[in-house]
């Protein structure tokens, strides 16, 4: 079977920025207009009120402080709470194209390689902006790549789903070089108007380049020992936005058709189930935790972080030994363990053993074990 290598990344990070006051100075104003004018229901019963938010309770129930978004003044405008995102012509590039080629282009450029020597794209994220043409083949074009592209979508877990699908199409002689691409624009699925909510996400786009270590390029990469995929149905994170709305005669909830959650079921559920299966696939490759430098943890909430991180390596871990970057971007859905790999990857030394794991609704668990080899 052809090894293959992660032989670049490349990450695009929104101009916009928000912070926890910023935020919560508009979810404030939006809780006392909506209270206000739902005042009677209230008092009824009919209307449950809402709650105000405020930065420490943010900051307690994640570790998120900022998150970047493709449109600030919208999602901080308390009578819109949702992206302002220009409607693009077919003859345009669409904004997930757009924002993907600027990780593109980086992940390219570390990886010694030009678009026109990629034979497969692959856009692996938890939202596609349309149902065709597939986003994939759209950057494929934009790229100048030839070969095969296709979207994927397994909420959180799609970066890592994709990168078993790039591995295995390159050991099956079935592409030669491959860019998966996770293009998130979390803001525009996330419900800002509710507390439980308001503060998770954030967007921003992450790439990696994948090929065989014999024709890698550069001296350096990191070797996929291997890949690991797991699902399990649940309900507990949830969004019902889809091509059948329209169509549906029942009475629907609003929210139903954005982001929602059962945090404390999730965490309860979830940890144990990412946790074991770390510690499962590094035995099935006669590896223990011990032997692991680093784990690129799926950015979702910093105490699950810490949670599975103990239960893998029986202690705490070290700050280098665990990445955080969801203090900055927040939840960035797939992107988010790639975004932890990209910022803290170089000082590892070569036979570093290190993990990239994804978790998240489905559920879905995907892990790639990684280890830094001299492949020039």
């Amino acid at each position: 079977m052809t090894r293959s290598v992660i032989s670049g990344s490349g990450l695009f990070t929104p101009s916009d920025s928000i912070t926890n006051a910023e935020l919560v100075a508009c979810h404030t104003e939006s809780v006392g207009r909506f209270n206000r004018e739902h005042a009677q229901e209230i008092a009824d019963g009919q209307v449950e009120a809402r709650v105000e938010s405020t930065e420490r309770f943010i900051v307690k129930a994640s570790g998120i402080k900022s998150r970047y978004v493709l449109d600030k003044r919208g999602v901080l405008d308390p009578e819109r709470v949702r992206p302002r995102l220009p409607l693009r012509k077919a003859d345009e590039w669409s904004i997930q194209c757009e924002m993907s080629m600027h990780a593109v282009e980086e992940a390219l450029q570390r990886a010694g390689r030009q678009g026109e020597e990629v034979d497969a794209v692959l856009v692996a994220c938890s939202n596609l902006q349309r149902p065709y043409p597939a986003v994939a083949i759209e950057v494929q074009e934009a790229m100048g790549a030839a070969g095969w592209a296709f979207d994927l979508n397994v909420a959180c877990s799609s970066a890592t789903f994709g990168i078993q699908s790039a591995a295995d199409a390159i050991a099956n002689g079935h592409a030669r070089c491959v860019v998966v691409v996770n293009p998130e624009i979390t803001s525009a699925h996330n419900n800002f108007e509710l507390r439980d909510s308001h503060f998770i996400f954030g967007d921003a786009c992450t790439a990696v380049v994948v090929e065989p270590s014999d024709r890698c390029r550069r001296d350096e990469g990191f070797e996929i020992i291997g890949t690991r995929l797991q699902t399990r149905f649940s309900n507990n994170i949830r969004n019902d936005f889809g091509f059948l709305n329209a169509c549906e005669t029942g009475d629907r909830d609003p929210h139903e058709l954005l982001f929602r959650q059962n945090g404390r079921q999730v965490v309860k559920e979830v940890c144990p189930m990412v946790a074991a299966h770390i510690i499962e696939h590094l035995a099935d490759h006669d590896l223990a935790p011990g032997d692991v430098s680093r784990l690129w943890l799926h950015q979702a909430n910093l105490s699950m972080n810490q949670i599975i991180g103990k239960r893998v390596m029986g202690r705490e871990l070290g700050e280098r030994e665990g990445p955080v970057i969801l203090d900055e971007y927040a939840n960035t859905s797939s992107a988010g363990s790639v975004i932890a790999f990209h910022r803290y990857h170089e000082d590892l030394a070569e036979g570093d053993i290190g993990v990239l794991c994804s978790f998240g609704a489905g559920y879905s668990v995907g892990s790639v074990i990684l280890r830094k080899a001299r492949i020039g």
